[in-house]
């Protein structure tokens, strides 16, 4: 049958999902150059393809131009056709980037980051899923023989991330109930999130074509387990040596990492509509979840937001290598890029207000009075969507971060999700964004 191979070039949007336009491969290197034609209203498509609320209504051209650095090019070997996809910015027709673009929103992030502290940011997210065709019989959770089944799924998924330029790290069969978990390595600022779409997109499709479809459900079922997106972060400087650990400080954080924990956690009440940002979502986020549920930082603590991570080294050059912290409240409903804009900008702000390194707890923070934790500077992190972006809403400083149109649009969204599903239960709920991620 006759083909004119096709790319796509794609965008993380609002709602986490990756969209985009495709166009003939031969034809790759102009469309480098020039990008594809976009549409403003495009951002306020939810997750579920209802319009929310458009600020731009039928008006306005904007272009999509691929990053040729971000190209995929995956044949999994099993005669199905090959996948062909590139990432890129949302930018006016002159060039300058869109406000509503959210790479574009994660680079300005990041130049500030750099420009407040000469630190450059390093980071890897973790990503938990469930296989959609339920399995049967307790026993199976980190188990050798639930492996196994699942074995040939585990190892396509490792040897197609490869090829799609992701440094594939473990995977591994979940606690939950046919759930998985798969990691990467490390990268640097962008490149960070620009594999985190890499490997949703890349898991979903091998799990397609093997006839064992995923989803990345922030929580398939309201009295089960929830499927994070665990955020790794550590700096380097400007000469790339490690910036993240002093082996003379409390808990091993520099000033600047310290400073920049405190931060996120000054702020997270007021961004993870970023990145918890699906009504279930807050479902997950509640004690004794393995999730977070207040603005704390935790040493080898899994139910902290933030979460100080072990070195398996005693040497202080190995340890600095090894060191970083872990952001766990996000899940898959978010756009990689969107949660790590989001967690630069807080930890900047925490580095130029010279913030002091936050108290490591190391207790059960759901028993204590609400007076209790009000005394010690803890928040009970918001319990749904909407409080979420309230408070997202009505912190002017988010909006001076991110951009106010771009703050306004995304609650606009936000809202038009929430009315889609209003009258449905949890369950149903559940049942509707699995379908979608």
């Amino acid at each position: 049958m006759i083909s004119n191979p096709l790319m796509f070039a794609a965008t993380s949007d609002f709602s986490g999902v990756t969209r985009g336009k495709a166009f003939p491969l031969k034809d790759m290197e102009k469309r480098f150059r020039q990008g594809v034609g976009w549409t403003p209203t495009n951002v306020q498509i939810t997750c579920f393809d209802t319009i929310a609320d458009s600020p731009f209504g039928s008006f306005g051209d904007l272009i999509l131009v691929p990053d040729a650095d971000t190209a995929v090019t995956l044949d999994l070997e099993d005669g199905g056709p090959i996948e062909r996809f590139v990432l890129g910015d949302i930018l006016h027709l002159d060039g300058d980037p869109w406000s509503c673009c959210t790479r574009s929103i994660l680079k300005k992030a990041l130049k500030r980051l750099e420009n407040v502290s000469g630190l450059r940011l390093v980071a890897a997210f973790e990503h938990e899923f469930q296989a959609r065709d339920k399995s049967d019989g307790p026993g199976e959770a980190f188990g050798l023989a639930s492996f196994g089944k699942h074995r040939q799924f585990g190892e396509t998924v490792m040897a197609a991330l490869e090829t799609a330029g992701v440094k594939p790290d473990t995977f591994l069969k979940e606690y939950g109930s046919d759930q998985f978990e798969v990691t990467n390595g490390p990268d640097l600022g962008v490149t960070a999130a620009d594999t985190a779409v890499k490997v949703r997109a890349v898991t979903r499709l091998v799990g397609e074509r093997m006839g064992e479809p995923v989803t990345f459900v922030p929580i398939r079922d309201p009295a089960g387990v929830g499927n994070g997106v665990h955020v790794h972060m550590s700096f380097v400087d400007e000469k790339g040596a490690p910036a993240t650990y002093d082996p003379d400080a409390p808990w091993g954080m520099s000033a600047k990492t310290g400073s920049f924990i405190a931060g996120i956690l000054k702020y997270m009440d007021s961004i993870v509509a970023l990145t918890a940002p699906s009504a279930i979502s807050y479902a997950r986020l509640t004690p004794h979840r393995w999730s977070a549920a207040f603005n704390n930082l935790g040493y080898h603590d899994r139910e902290a937001a933030v979460r100080i991570c072990p070195v398996t080294s005693a040497s202080a050059d190995s340890a600095a290598r090894q060191y970083n912290f872990e952001y766990r409240a996000a899940d898959a409903a978010a756009s990689p890029y969107l949660v790590l804009a989001a967690l630069a900008h807080a930890g900047a702000q925490g580095i130029e207000e010279s913030l002091a390194a936050p108290q490591v707890t190391e207790e059960d923070l759901s028993e204590l009075s609400p007076d209790a934790l009000s005394e010690r500077g803890f928040v009970r992190l918001p319990q749904s969507l909407d409080d979420a972006l309230e408070r997202l809403a009505g912190n002017a400083l988010i909006a001076q971060w991110i951009g106010s149109e771009a703050i306004d649009t995304y609650v606009k969204h936000k809202r038009g999700e929430l009315a889609h599903i209003a009258d449905l239960t949890e369950a149903e709920r559940c049942a509707r964004y699995e379908a979608v991620y």
